[in-house]
């Protein structure tokens, strides 16, 4: 499910074998399921407007913006995950949504650029290698989305950045103009719901379709809005996974109370995890894409799932609710935030509350906050540079701008400069969304991660014919949620209240009253020591050979984390993805493309 195109609209340029051209005059080609839509200006210059992806946009949506100039938000305008292509002779528009739910991805192609969603296809064409400096950030800064602005995985394939419009043209440089900033505004108190509404809604008359039912309020507001407006000859096909041999657990509890408060509407179905599904099983069998999928712990479990879904129900579409605990969710730094501003009490009052969920002294908290107020982002990036490595800094509270950065005991040489290097280029770098609270800011980066790697885990479903849609990442909610003015966001201790309010004349009361979401904790201690002998094969392997990781070291935390003792699990659930994605990538032929013919121009 990939498109892209060039610089230029010269017919004689390559595209992916298997791909398809979307106008007999155009550098534009489309993969697989990709939905597209095409509107041909009929007087004044000629252009060519291609909408790419699933988005709500009409034809008379796309042809009441005739030949005229195109208007700014015409990446977050409708719902939907997509990017805007306006396509002339000798020049390419692009537009893309703020939330980066639909990436677009450019490298130089002869004295022009190639553009795609899919930057592996981009490295094909160019035979770029793989850039060990991602690597790096990838593996041991995962709670550090802000390091990965403009970079893919592959050297000289850069990510166009999100909510922008960027020029494309022969001989010159990308001109890039960001259009997309979330100053607050008055928005309607019933504006997420309608939304969010939207953003469930798209599609669901074009098949057979499910959702994921977790228990959560995030996958239940997608299931109960899919029932409202999926066609009546249609019920929703709602499915839970829960550990075989247990129903007890709180989350399927939640999820019956959702299916059955719609009975007519919802189709429940629950889908038990067998040993051979357990996580870490069969993880060096993930596809190579794009990126690590965020999935490839779980590969097993989710491969089963997707395969019994479309045998089963035929599902083409499925929705789930990942991205909502980015989006719903207020980051600790608010409260540094609200002392920025003056509103003190305001302060004070939300970091009792988070001391006490947290356990922590409130004047830890105090300090922590009025410390981030007086830091700008990069003065926070660049004061993370200085210590990293050197022991506490001002990010090892819980308020700050930035968590700290701890490298683990089996980095290799390499590691510790290189992600030295990454922080301060990045704080030197300058922001285009500079002025935002650092509550926004953060969740920014935060839902821009999450939304881009999301397509890893659809490039997945993809192969087994199903559509994967993350409805809580459409840049319209994202862009509605993040316009919130100061005083009314949510309390950084409150456990989703907009969402809540939002969907109160739908949710069960006793899911509405939730505070926590459940784990599946024990099935990944199950998981790695069931494994445990092919993931310490995995620790002599790329990362080792160039340097990023010490294998010994990697193996004695293996174990330790299979016997269950304490160690860091996000950084070593990336040293296995990243190392598992780099052997996938070995495994398989790079993608082809059908060339250029003699004598045709390029770019």
């Amino acid at each position: 499910m990939a498109f892209g195109g060039f610089s230029s609209s010269a017919t004689g340029t390559p595209h992916p074998l298997g791909a398809t051209r979307l106008h007999p005059q155009s550098s534009v080609w489309k993969d697989g399921m990709t939905p597209t839509q095409l509107y041909v200006t009929e007087s004044g210059p000629a252009r060519r407007l291609f909408v790419l992806g699933l988005s709500g946009a009409r034809p008379a949506d796309l042809k009441a913006l005739g030949a005229g100039p195109l208007p700014a938000d015409l990446a977050w305008r409708w719902p939907g995950a997509y990017a805007v292509v306006s396509e002339a002779e000798h020049e390419t528009v692009i537009f893309t949504d703020p939330a980066a739910a639909q990436p677009v991805y450019v490298a130089r192609f002869g004295s022009g650029w190639a553009w795609s969603s899919s930057a592996r296809l981009l490295a094909g064409l160019s035979r770029a290698p793989v850039d060990t400096r991602r690597l790096v950030t990838a593996v041991f800064t995962p709670l550090l989305p802000a390091l990965v602005a403009g970079r893919s995985y592959f050297s000289e394939v850069e990510q166009l950045p999100p909510g922008a419009r960027i020029r494309l043209a022969p001989g010159t440089a990308p001109q890039l103009t960001n259009l997309w900033l979330p100053q607050p505004g008055p928005e309607p108190v019933g504006r997420l719901r309608v939304e969010l509404e939207k953003a469930v809604g798209l599609g669901l008359g074009d098949g057979p379709f499910s959702t994921d039912l977790s228990g959560g309020l995030d996958s239940s507001s997608v299931t109960l809005l899919a029932a409202r407006q999926a066609p009546d000859s249609m019920r929703v096909v709602a499915v839970t996974v829960h550990p075989e041999g247990d129903e007890s657990g709180a989350d399927l509890r939640f999820a019956r109370l959702v299916a059955d408060s719609m009975p007519g509407r919802i189709e429940h179905h629950l889908l038990p995890t067998k040993r051979e599904h357990l996580p870490y099983t069969g993880i060096t069998d993930v596809p190579a894409g794009d990126e690590p999928a965020p999935s490839t712990m779980a590969w097993a479990g989710l491969l089963r799932q997707l395969e019994w879904m479309a045998e089963k129900f035929d599902t083409r579409l499925h929705l789930t609710g990942d991205g909502g605990d980015s989006v719903c969710s207020q980051p600790p730094v608010h409260i540094a935030d609200l002392v920025r501003h003056r509103q003190l009490r305001a302060a004070f009052h939300q970091a009792a509350g988070w001391a006490r969920l947290r356990h922590l002294p409130l004047s830890n908290i105090l300090r922590q906050a009025v410390a981030a107020a007086r830091l700008s982002r990069a003065d926070a990036l660049s004061v993370l540079a200085a210590q990293i490595g050197q022991g506490p800094s001002l990010a090892a509270g819980t308020v700050h701008w930035f968590p700290a950065v701890q490298i683990p005991a089996w980095a290799g040489a390499e590691t510790l400069p290189l992600v030295r290097g990454e922080i301060e280029r990045v704080a030197a770098a300058p922001d285009p969304l500079k002025g935002l609270d650092a509550g926004v800011r953060t969740v920014i980066d935060e839902v821009r991660e999450v939304a881009r790697t999301a397509q890893a885990d659809a490039a997945l479903a993809k192969d087994v014919g199903i559509q994967l849609r993350n409805p809580f990442l459409d840049a319209s909610v994202v862009n509605t949620l993040l316009r919130v003015p100061l005083e009314a966001r949510a309390p950084v201790y409150a456990y989703k209240p907009q969402l809540v309010r939002a969907m109160g004349d739908l949710l069960p009361a006793p899911l509405a009253a939730r505070s926590t979401k459940g784990s599946f904790n024990a099935d990944f201690y199950t998981g790695r020591r069931e494994n445990l002998d092919a993931l310490l094969g995995l620790a002599d392997g790329f990362l080792a050979a160039l340097g990023l990781v010490e294998p010994r070291a990697l193996r004695r935390v293996l174990k330790q984390a299979a016997m269950g003792m304490p160690v860091p699990m996000g950084v070593l659930d990336r040293t296995l993805a990243v190392e598992a994605w780099l052997l996938s990538l070995d495994r398989e032929p790079d993608p082809q493309w059908v060339e250029v013919q003699e004598g045709d121009d390029r770019g």
